[in-house]
């Protein structure tokens, strides 16, 4: 480890960086800003508004807080955030699609700010959602949560992983394999990948100073995805809904520290829903 690497106060084990004091609260402003900017344009989403009109409201609340997207232009992405509709599991790009009556609609927000990266996401219902859907909605954040609980210092990644399929299975919904969280932090994605599914025990073990993105992505029916002529837009096979709800989580001495913290949109989970 060089000499700079020490005053940065970052350590590469296994290439997963270890953030010290001074890093982690650059992580916890960035963390606040994009859950901030999250939850105003969650508010956004209503019937009759394009995907579009979200995007450039989205844009203006970040440049307004002094930050610029982490999306826009990222392997030449064209959206400011990721807005995905119903089927749609993650990179949707707003455009001139009308958000209607009985709609999910899931919203990423990746910023940087002051040299660090917040990322975070939701799937907000609109109007009449039917049952199914809304256990899914639920059965995603609860999963998300329950994954966050293994985010501690000496825990696997394997069993932080496995518990995110563990979860949603019993409900009868699959996990996206090919897209998965990561680590994030100077950069939108670093090391290490964060699968939502896994083996108990699997390697690496997880540090204090690590900082992780977990994001649950899960199908109605089938784990089956692709992607669409845009390059970007994965949808599930079977045309079944998608959930996709995400943290920044650092992992510290003590307890797991969400950075992107909101109140829960399902606070009693799938049993709330009946």
């Amino acid at each position: 480890m060089s000499w700079a690497d020490r005053a940065m106060g970052i350590i590469l084990g296994n290439k997963i960086p270890i953030r010290g004091p001074a890093q982690r609260d650059g992580l916890r402003k960035s963390g606040a800003l994009a859950r901030d900017v999250l939850l105003k344009t969650a508010e956004r989403v209503k019937v009759g508004v394009t995907t579009g009109e979200i995007d450039r409201y989205a844009a203006a609340e970040i440049a307004a807080r002094g930050a610029t997207s982490a999306f826009l232009g990222y392997r030449g992405f064209k959206g400011n955030i990721c807005i995905s509709i119903n089927e749609e599991i993650v990179h949707g790009i707003g455009g001139s699609r009308v958000i209607e009556d009985g709609d999910i609609v899931s919203i990423d927000i990746g910023v940087h700010y002051q040299g660090w990266v917040g990322d975070n996401a939701l799937t907000v219902p609109v109007g009449k959602v039917d049952k199914e859907t809304l256990r899914l909605l639920a059965a995603t954040e609860e999963a998300l949560h329950v994954a966050i609980g293994h985010a501690r210092d000496g825990e696997m990644l394997g069993t932080l992983c496995h518990s995110v399929e563990a979860h949603v299975i019993q409900y009868g919904f699959s996990v996206v394999r090919e897209f998965v969280g990561h680590g994030v932090g100077r950069k939108l994605h670093e090391e290490p990948q964060v699968p939502n599914f896994g083996e108990i025990g699997a390697r690496p073990r997880l540090k204090a100073g690590m900082s992780l993105a977990i994001e649950p992505m899960v199908n109605l029916g089938s784990p089956n995805s692709r992607v669409l002529s845009d390059g970007w837009t994965a949808v599930t096979t079977d045309k079944k809904p998608s959930a996709h709800y995400e943290h920044m989580v650092l992992v510290t001495e003590d307890e797991p520290e969400v950075l992107t913290w909101r109140e829960r949109m399902f606070p009693g989970g799938v049993a709330s829903i009946g």
